[in-house]
């Protein structure tokens, strides 16, 4: 097994962990948004620092394998013209990207506050959107 294949294999692996925490990070942002009337909890600090932290060893080990894709001679202007390349070497990482970055301003905003704003929320839940929209369901499940 190559290097490549063994950081594919961890970023799909880690991929099913991170929707399973992504999951939990929902329902314990919307059950402290309308729970426990906005009073951050233990619970909510950890899922968003876990959820934050598979969101940075998910993006790292995928800009190693798209700087080992392009260093074999991937062509920018064939990526371009090709909806499945587009997505998985241009769409994928840069949603990604920003989800991380927003997880990280949650997790800082949660991590500091007594409460939670609607404002973290909406930033958590763009987040997750972003997440949704970015992974590849078809490749991960097979449908």
């Amino acid at each position: 097994m190559d290097f490549y294949n063994i950081l594919l294999n961890a970023h799909k692996g880690f991929g099913y962990l991170e929707i399973l925490l992504v999951t939990l990070f929902v329902i314990a942002l919307l059950a402290t948004m309308f729970g426990f009337s906005g009073k951050v909890n233990n619970f909510l600090k950890k899922t968003t620092l876990f959820t934050m932290i598979f969101f940075h060893v998910q993006f790292l080990l995928g800009i190693v394998m798209l700087i080992i894709n392009f260093s074999n001679g991937l062509n920018m202007g064939e990526v371009m013209k090709n909806s499945a390349l587009r997505f998985q070497y241009v769409e994928h990482p840069f949603s990604m990207l920003i989800a991380a970055v927003l997880m990280t301003i949650v997790n800082k905003k949660v991590k500091t506050n007594p409460t939670i704003s609607l404002g973290v929320v909406i930033m958590g839940l763009i987040a997750v959107g972003l997440f949704a929209f970015a992974f590849p369901w078809a490749r991960v499940f097979g449908a």
